[in-house]
């Protein structure tokens, strides 16, 4: 009995020493990790560059290698975390002091959309569709495509837009996404009561050949439509809604 009691008692005292020692590698490593995303400026944290997210993530996964595994020595996830840093430090530099190396490191803004409306080939190139652009100008507090003059994603990602002096006039009802690279949101049309067809019609009369060729055409329930066709510049039309519908 004496013996179980004293095994219990060594095995529960293991485990205590093996926790305070986790929870001391544990604070050994945030201190330094601090220490690091503080050196390594506020835009680590805000506006993340490709390559800094990317060492971001390193240094997550090196720091919890040593707090998990305590047989690992705490030294090497030291030294991990520290030649990461380093290597942001060179990245950076470069980054900032070789001009063509910036665009390769960093990418590049791209322009999604113009005086001609949603660059299609800008949209692919950054793996989005018109469905995200307009989600993100929604973000921005931008309802309608003809309201805006300019829009770009960042390099790191952000979304900026330049609207027409004017736009608040052209926002006065929300606009729905009726046909989306060739196809019909049937869900929206469902919403506005409205079928295929009415939209078949107004593309007829536009003389748009196939429905595969429309980029996108939005519809808001003052009877706005924004017509898009791949490859050509926007229109923005004026149609009556059957029954005299509005939303």
């Amino acid at each position: 009995m004496r013996k179980q009691i004293l095994h219990i008692f060594r095995d529960f005292h293991k485990k205590c020493s093996y926790m305070v020692l986790v929870i001391i590698r544990t604070a050994i490593i945030f201190v330094v990790l601090l220490i690091i995303m503080r050196l390594m400026g506020k835009r680590q944290i805000g506006e993340m560059q490709p390559f800094e997210l990317v060492i971001t993530l390193l240094i997550a996964e090196l720091a919890c290698i040593p707090m998990s595994d305590a047989s690992i020595p705490l030294l090497y996830g030291l030294v991990s975390v520290v030649a990461i840093y380093v290597l942001h430090e060179v990245v950076t530099l470069l980054d900032l002091k070789v001009k063509p190396l910036k665009s390769l490191i960093s990418g590049k803004p791209s322009l999604v959309i113009n005086k001609d409306g949603i660059d299609d080939y800008q949209l692919k190139k950054n793996n989005l569709d018109v469905s995200d652009l307009i989600e993100s100008l929604r973000n921005a507090g931008y309802f309608s495509l003809d309201s805006i003059d300019y829009a770009l994603y960042e390099s790191n990602g952000q979304f900026s837009a330049l609207p027409k002096k004017d736009y608040e006039e052209k926002e006065c009802s929300l606009p729905l996404v009726i046909i989306d690279n060739g196809k019909f949101d049937k869900k929206n049309l469902q919403l506005i009561g409205l079928d295929e067809q009415f939209f078949r019609k107004i593309l007829q009369d536009e003389k748009v050949g196939k429905l595969k060729n429309v980029l996108v055409l939005t519809a808001d329930g003052t009877g706005k439509i924004y017509l898009q066709v791949k490859k050509r510049k926007y229109k923005t039309l004026r149609v009556e809604y059957p029954d005299g519908k509005t939303w």
